[in-house]
């Protein structure tokens, strides 16, 4: 199962990967911009993948209890309740941010990029939100290959509108960051009506009946909501987290945000295992939960965390062994690639960490307690953005070691995950 979610994972960061190299070829400023004003719309759509993770966890639950004929219902929740914050998110990308931005940025250009960018990258959303339902059903089944097929589309859509609107390739204008944007945002409509048609076909719709209870079901919004809220609130404290995180390393000056900016991009790479393996941990931990299934789920925890250092291996050597070579497929500009490569280097040890503590976290999550997990992630970024803040803003060091909060926040969310997986009777929660 996670082999296809890692392939979703990869294709989504060559994406990132691609619209960053292109970028930092057409100029620094919409590279930063698009950086943090990409950290900004990932920051607001956390909130519709947190609500779709309680779906996937709700519908694994119902597969392994035998209950698969709740999954209509809990489908149709699910996409009018997507709906509903998409509609809060796009409104304040629209009208909200632009002044935000324009408030905690100090170099003017970069702001106004950022504004650009978003406002045109907020319309992804409504596609968005289709999406996150359709997979969320498809996971809860086990049907990766199609999560993975829609990445696919997705990422060769995108690579391609990038190259045609960032440089004004094929009669079309020059548009740069703008183009990124629209790039993406025409991407997510082709990977929308991708999973459409995949989803009108296949087997599974019809035994679901999944379109038969497409309406207002307050009880099923209920239940959805109160699983799903913690986890969108992990994502948003998570990611606000980061994004505090580049905003105060802008106010250093832009050297230090565009050697940021490259490690940001590649940072994605090693998350390519860590999130397979998470959205993996997730459905098991459910549905062996769902059979009472303890011991089973005991021994695919291991395998899975096993799994995930031998694929971190993989992915992520070359911060290890080129470092060089990575850094320059994002940026040419050999005024940043020192600095660059010794962070890269560096944080390199952190991201095993993470491998680590993401699946006790997720298991914590599969299990249906979100309320201890949000509390684990506050208390996590709570210590992380004290140590950044004193870093950065107290004592004003070097930005290698700025960036050694990378370590202090997994170390603080694996070390509380442990501790409620091994004091706390997490197996009995009722979902």
């Amino acid at each position: 199962m996670a082999i296809p979610l890692m392939g979703s994972s990869f294709i989504q960061s060559i994406v990132m990967i691609t619209d960053s190299s292109f970028l930092s070829r057409y100029n620094m400023v919409d590279f930063d911009a698009a950086g943090n004003g990409g950290l900004l719309y990932i920051t607001l759509f956390i909130v519709l993948m947190g609500l779709n993770d309680g779906s996937q966890i709700l519908m694994a639950r119902r597969i392994g209890q035998q209950k698969s004929e709740a999954l209509a219902g809990i489908f149709g929740s699910t996409l009018l309740t997507n709906l509903f914050f998409a509609l809060l998110l796009f409104a304040s990308m629209q009208w909200i941010l632009p002044q935000a931005i324009r408030w905690y940025t100090v170099h003017e250009d970069v702001a106004q990029a950022e504004i650009d960018f978003l406002r045109i990258r907020a319309f992804a959303v409504f596609f968005g939100v289709v999406s996150l339902a359709i997979n969320a059903y498809f996971m809860a089944l086990g049907k990766t290959l199609i999560v993975l097929a829609n990445a696919l589309v997705i990422a060769l859509s995108n690579i391609g509108l990038d190259y045609l609107f960032i440089f004004g390739k094929g009669g079309f204008s020059a548009m740069g960051i703008e183009g990124a944007a629209l790039a993406s945002t025409i991407a997510e409509g082709l990977g929308m009506c991708f999973l459409l048609i995949v989803l009108t076909l296949h087997p599974s719709r019809k035994i679901h009946s999944l379109f038969s209870q497409l309406r207002a079901n307050t009880k099923g919004m209920k239940e959805l909501l109160r699983l799903s809220s913690p986890i969108m609130l992990q994502g948003i404290v998570a990611l606000t987290t980061w994004t505090i995180f580049f905003a105060w390393i802008e106010h250093l000056g832009k050297h230090e945000l565009t050697v940021s900016q490259n490690i940001r991009a590649l940072y994605f790479l090693a998350f390519i295992p860590i999130w397979g393996f998470a959205s993996t941990t997730k459905t098991y931990v459910s549905q062996y939960l769902g059979k009472g299934d303890v011991a089973s789920m005991r021994i695919i925890i291991r395998r899975i965390q096993l799994l995930t250092v031998l694929f971190l291996v993989l992915f992520f050597h070359g911060a290890l062994l080129y470092p060089e070579k990575l850094i320059l497929l994002i940026n040419p500009e050999a005024v940043y690639l020192e600095d660059s490569v010794e962070i890269l280097r560096f944080v390199s040890g952190s991201v095993l960490i993470y491998g680590l503590s993401s699946v006790y976290f997720q298991t914590i999550n599969g299990s249906g307690n979100t309320r201890y997990t949000f509390f684990v992630e506050l208390i996590s970024v709570f210590i992380y953005l004290v140590s950044a803040y004193l870093l950065i803003k107290v004592y004003a060091v070097d930005i290698f070691w700025i960036w050694s909060v990378e370590y202090i926040y997994f170390v603080s969310m694996g070390g509380f995950s442990i501790a409620y997986l091994k004091f706390f009777n997490w197996q009995k929660k009722q979902i």
